[in-house]
């Protein structure tokens, strides 16, 4: 029998804290917009920290969304590849959650299990202050990017994404009771809200 590699799609980071939520709002974009095959798994990893070892030795390939500070204009995007990974999400701490993915892969490289390709897709945050406040202007417009290149990447890796119909973008929720992308950001300021209802 064939092993077909075994994708996991994360995003991780804080929705509490405005631009900390770029991953997990790039995660819930990516799997409301596109389907893939059984062999892929579309995960909100939050701030689960070492929880998530479970899911990351599990996997072939590893693609991460994530709020990174690269010292760039906010809002900027890019994108690092295998070795390079575990720099970026240490290179300077902005919350427990990055301390805390570094260590998912040690203890995955540790197990023996750490996964053969890796991605992070990671984009520059603005604001990492404001408690209960949504994506700054920069990073909302830097989903559609940050999934164009989530494309090329899976493509390299041979994953298969297709388009879901617009009928069942709705019903693709990746998060529930409420803290979804548009019904948190609905208690945005007065004007960021109406921005975000398109």
């Amino acid at each position: 029998m064939i092993h077909r590699p075994r994708t996991l799609i994360l995003g991780i980071g804080n929705i509490l804290w405005a631009d900390e939520g770029f991953g997990v709002r790039a995660v819930e974009a990516f799997h409301a917009r596109y389907e893939t095959d059984d062999d892929v798994l579309v995960l909100d990893g939050g701030t689960q920290g070492l929880y998530l070892v479970q899911f990351v030795e599990a996997c072939d390939h590893l693609l991460v969304f994530d709020a990174i500070d690269y010292a760039l204009p906010p809002g900027t995007l890019r994108v690092v590849r295998d070795e390079e990974v575990p720099c970026f999400t240490g290179a300077k701490k902005m919350s427990l959650h990055q301390t805390g993915f570094q260590e998912v892969l040690s203890a995955a490289d540790l197990l023996g299990r750490y996964p053969a390709r890796l991605a992070l897709i990671g984009c520059q945050p603005l604001d990492l202050e404001d408690w209960g406040g949504p994506l700054t202007a920069p990073a909302r417009a830097a989903i559609d990017p940050a999934l164009s290149a989530a494309l090329r990447v899976l493509s390299e890796w041979g994953v298969a994404c297709r388009p879901r119909a617009e009928q069942d973008m709705d019903a693709a929720r990746l998060l529930a009771n409420d803290i979804d992308y548009h019904a948190y950001e609905r208690r945005a300021p007065s004007g960021v809200a109406d921005e975000l209802g398109d």
